[in-house]
């Protein structure tokens, strides 16, 4: 029995139990993927002041995001075709974080659907994250079936107007459907795991799609349907105008620069999210960690600034802390932890992260999140 002490533990199980195609998908960048390097790297840079005698009792981690209470400023990000690196695997990832306290995104690409998850989580809150498609009625139905799931936020991402190249994806044949080359099919043969979980769902497509959409009863239609809708006339109308529509908490996510940051606030986001998708898109982008503090120094008065990208540890969420963040999103480490070990390893994840954060917070003589400031980090380091 494998002993999982960090994030790398649950990656390294997850490359083992996980078909290659998905694998990649989650563990991949665009092009050179030096900004996918870069989002965990840069934090690498960034060093602590270790304090001594001073009274580390009675600490929390507790905080908030956007006014919801959490036990870590931790979220789960959005990411699309969890279901794939572990059957019902969205399904698994929200009751995990349902359990410990923290907010639990759904991506519009999930296998499992808006209505699965609040069905299997008891309607118990969740984040949906939409993207802004050409079919504009489909968009307003996906808003009123998130507010009928009961979800407390809405995130909106800004950075997917056209697809990144990821060169892993194009050589494993990842598209929708999956292309069953022979390799594939002799390499998911090798992973009982994932097999016996799949064959036992039937949650496998698009969830928040099939169904909902009229002409996409199979799955060619469907990747035809999917493969022409992201908009690359996307504007700051569109957000104003899903604002409008939803109502609730919205959450602007794919920011990297000051001005894009102001107008998210001109157009009513409650936070923004400064996120390069995980490196996914533009290669060659700023890394998360080093945008951050531009960001908050260009906007941090006015709206909450939360950050993604190349977290990999709770000493990761604490320099996002200093440095001005009032939340961060993990994505990679709950899908390490979903494709080791499901549900459990989701929940391992997160308990991996939180001692990481409280025992960091402690060394650098903090007691709880609100005090946590640029005076904990050495300077020149960031």
């Amino acid at each position: 029995m494998m002993i999982i002490t960090t994030i790398e533990d649950l990656r390294q199980l997850a490359q083992k139990r996980v078909p290659r195609m998905f694998y990649d998908y989650a563990d991949s960048g665009s092009w050179t993927e030096s900004t996918y390097r870069a989002n965990e790297s840069d934090f690498q840079k960034i060093k602590f002041r270790q304090r001594v005698a001073v009274n580390m009792s009675g600490r929390t981690t507790a905080s908030t995001m956007v006014g919801q209470p959490v036990s870590m400023p931790v979220a789960i990000a959005p990411t699309g075709l969890t279901g794939m690196q572990h059957a019902d695997g969205e399904i698994l990832a929200a009751r995990a974080a349902k359990a410990f306290g923290i907010p639990f995104t759904l991506s519009t690409m999930s296998i499992c659907s808006i209505e699965d998850i609040a069905t299997k989580t008891d309607n118990h809150p969740f984040w949906f994250q939409l993207y802004v498609m050409r079919d504009k009625a489909f968009i307003e139905r996906l808003i009123e079936r998130a507010r009928a799931a009961h979800c407390s936020a809405l995130v909106l991402t800004l950075d997917l107007q056209v697809l990144g190249q990821r060169h892993k994806d194009i050589r494993n044949g990842l598209s929708a459907p999956p292309k069953l080359t022979m390799a594939n099919i002799l390499n998911m043969a090798t992973k009982p795991r994932w097999c016996w979980g799949m064959l036992n769902t039937k949650r496998r497509f698009f969830g928040n799609i099939v169904g909902h959409v009229s002409g996409t009863g199979d799955m060619g239609s469907l990747s035809d349907w999917v493969s022409g809708q992201f908009d690359p006339e996307l504007s700051w109308s569109d957000v104003a105008w899903i604002k409008e529509r939803w109502g609730g908490k919205l959450i602007v996510k794919g920011i990297l620069d000051e001005e894009d940051a102001r107008l998210a606030v001109q157009h009513g986001a409650d936070a923004i999210v400064v996120s390069n998708h995980g490196g996914r898109q533009l290669d060659g982008a700023m890394s998360s960690i080093q945008a951050l503090p531009r960001i908050v120094d260009a906007v941090g008065q006015d709206i909450e600034v939360h950050m993604d990208g190349g977290i990999r540890s709770g000493q990761d969420v604490l320099k996002a802390m200093a440095l001005g963040a009032k939340g961060t999103y993990i994505g990679r480490p709950m899908l390490y932890g979903l494709g080791a070990m499901g549900e459990a390893g989701v929940t391992r994840a997160l308990e991996i992260i939180h001692k990481e954060l409280d025992l960091t917070m402690a060394f650098c003589g903090r007691t709880e999140m609100a005090a946590v400031d640029k005076e904990i980090l050495l300077r020149g380091t960031y």
